[in-house]
């Protein structure tokens, strides 16, 4: 495996791909040395230079892919740029994927288009800002494999992926916003960022302690594994794969039930159980929410004053009192006639009516021209409802803040943003969504209890500057100890630094704090390994990988009903994915996405797409691929 970045997103991923899937890699990152920006045309010769560059190799201080250092037959290249020399160098001919993880969209497609041309069957993964652009480069460099590799490089199915068991040369563009959003959503509702994005539902390993005598365990979705630790022996909690039992990953029905007192990790579903949002009737606005405070007072000054002259009318005419009143107003609006052979009182009455109707004409006007603006921004933007409680706060609707907006809202949970620029990119996907926001910077006072935080479950900190969402976390905080929060830094290590932190002085309260890199890395690791492979979830010092593979062509999977496809510690059949195939299981539509309570009866064909749970050795062996031991 190739990776070549230059944050920390490529150190991430190299990490994740050593530790996780056990892959050999070649980390091509800019010196560590900085130097300051050269010209366009000093460019070609920098990177020339630099790929004699030394060949730094780092020491592995352990085998639980806790650090960030790499295994002694592994690489690091410093190179200004991949050119294709650098590529070159680094084996790019040879390996099995590529990923392209540098901040500069315009330089991760020119090294993708020169290591298509270097090696066809080389499966690129793409970090791209611009997603429109990136689909149309993810066909063209498919295409582009397609026409080099021949017709053997492997059919697609309906979800265009490649199917069967060949070789995977397909093109794989993401972006940070999409895979740090399902992480982002599952930590600020349930605490966790074990979680699996299946076909648009987020999954999550959730680990139960050994049972009491005499309660039954929930199962859930099923049984991942089963853990060290036991009734009698706690401490197993720190077991691995050398010491003690270890983790049993992927037991049968018989292991779960003789398995007494043992801990377990079980899948389930992520969902909102909250309330939900308060409905609103449409078409109805409050007239508090009409007008300013100091336009009503105006008003209600001006009624008072049209009332005290319609009395004094009555009390020096001793008129009636509607007929009063119609006099009072004819000479507000000066529609009436002059006073002149009336008595005093009733001319220096038609005066002071004259001058309150002037008055009246501008507070008219005003009212007017703020009921239009009120208007046109209650029909752009939604405040929060007055009796909202159990929501989530989300601050900041840029790239990742929109994203995990739209995730929130497609789980039914009730959001209020927050967003200081009026005409931030996430500003169309709340107007559409129907999302209340609140415009204002989340630092200045009044703005997060505008946004109802004080009732929240949980606050997500998302905008692009560290210091406000440490800010925000804290202040919100004060409000509320109790309160979730999550929140988005750059560093990975100021994001350990402030977790530890705030841990230790909130104890009682869930916090989290997560880098983009930290997030994003799983997923970017999970495409350079293939398509198939939905993510990875920690299981003690183990891993257990979810794929979605094709039927057609493995032969342990086709013909076979779900309980022979099932081989206890190496994979097993979770759910069927019915968009590939309508009458599959004869359970629901087409289109319809996955079952997961799959008759143990049911034959898998060759045409169903199913997802499954395996270990690293289980999916090598059903996939055809090599494996790697650890030294």
């Amino acid at each position: 495996m190739v990776v070549c970045g230059d944050d920390g997103l490529a150190h991430r991923l190299a990490t994740e791909l050593r530790g996780v899937y056990r892959e050999q890699v070649v980390l091509v990152v800019p010196s560590s040395r900085r130097t300051p920006p050269q010209p366009m045309a000093g460019r070609a010769r920098a990177a020339s230079a630099a790929l004699f560059g030394r060949m730094v190799t780092a020491v592995n201080r352990g085998t639980d892919g806790s650090d960030d250092t790499l295994v002694p037959d592994e690489r690091v290249m410093e190179a200004a740029e991949p050119t294709e020399a650098v590529l070159a160098d680094a084996g790019v001919d040879r390996a099995a994927a590529l990923a392209l993880v540098y901040d500069d969209d315009e330089t991760n497609i020119r090294a993708a288009l020169t290591a298509r041309r270097l090696n066809p069957r080389l499966r690129l993964v793409l970090r791209l800002y611009n997603r429109r652009l990136g689909q149309h480069i993810e066909e063209l460099l498919d295409q582009a494999a397609e026409l080099a590799a021949g017709a053997t490089a492997g059919h697609r199915d309906g979800h265009g992926r490649h199917g069967g068991h060949g070789a995977d040369i397909a093109t794989t563009v993401l972006s940070d916003a999409d895979t740090t959003a399902p992480a982002l959503v599952a930590t600020a509702l349930v605490g966790t960022s074990k979680v699996v994005d299946a076909e648009g539902l987020l999954l999550r390993a959730v680990e139960r302690r050994p049972p009491r005598p005499g309660e039954v365990a929930d199962p859930g979705l099923c049984t991942l594994a089963l853990l060290s630790a036991t009734s009698n022996d706690p401490a197993g909690a720190e077991g691995s794969e050398d010491s003690g039992d270890g983790p049993r990953l992927l037991p049968d029905a018989e292991a779960v039930a003789a398995a007494t007192g043992r801990g377990a990790v079980v899948l389930e579903q992520v969902s909102y159980s909250g309330p939900p949002l308060p409905a609103r009737r449409a078409g109805v606005m409050p007239f508090a929410s009409l007008f300013s405070a100091r336009l009503r007072w105006s008003l209600a000054g001006l009624v008072a004053a049209v009332v005290a002259l319609a009395v004094a009318l009555i009390v020096v005419t001793d008129d009636h009192p509607l007929h009063a009143i119609y006099i009072t107003l004819l000479d507000l609006f000066a529609i009436n006639d002059p006073a002149v052979d009336a008595p005093l009182g009733r001319q220096v009455l038609q005066l002071l009516s004259g001058l309150v109707g002037l008055l009246l004409l501008p507070v008219l006007l005003a009212a007017v021209l703020e009921a239009l603006g009120t208007f046109r921004t209650a029909s752009a933007l939604r405040k929060p409802p007055r009796g909202l409680s159990g929501h989530v706060v989300l601050l900041g609707l840029g790239k990742i803040g929109t994203r995990v907006l739209t995730r929130l809202r497609e789980l039914h949970i009730p959001v209020v943003c927050v967003e200081a620029d009026p005409e931030a990119r996430g500003m169309a996907v709340a107007r559409r969504l129907r999302v209340p926001v609140v415009v204002g910077d989340v630092t200045q006072e009044g703005v997060l209890e505008s946004a109802k935080i004080h009732r929240a479950d949980a606050l997500l900190a998302l905008t692009s500057v560290d210091t406000t969402n440490l800010e925000a976390v804290l202040y919100a905080r004060s409000v509320r100890p109790d309160l979730r929060a999550v929140l988005r830094l750059y560093d990975d290590d100021f994001a350990k630094a402030v977790y530890r932190t705030l841990r230790t002085a909130h104890p009682a309260a869930l916090t989290r704090s997560r880098s983009v890199s930290h997030l994003a890395a799983p997923a970017f690791a999970g495409a350079m390994m293939g398509r198939q492979i939905l993510g990875a979830i920690p299981v003690e010092r183990r891993v257990l990988l979810f794929a979605a593979v094709v039927v057609d062509g493995h032969p342990q999977l086709e013909g076979r009903t779900v309980a022979e496809a099932f081989r206890p510690g190496a994979w097993r059949v979770l759910a069927l994915d019915t968009a590939a195939r309508g009458d599959a299981a004869g359970a629901e539509p087409p289109g319809s996405g996955l079952v997961w309570d799959l008759p143990d009866t049911y034959v898998l064909r060759a045409g169903d797409r199913v997802v499954l749970a395996a270990t690293r050795r289980g999916l090598a062996e059903l996939l055809g691929r090599r494996t790697r031991s650890p030294r």
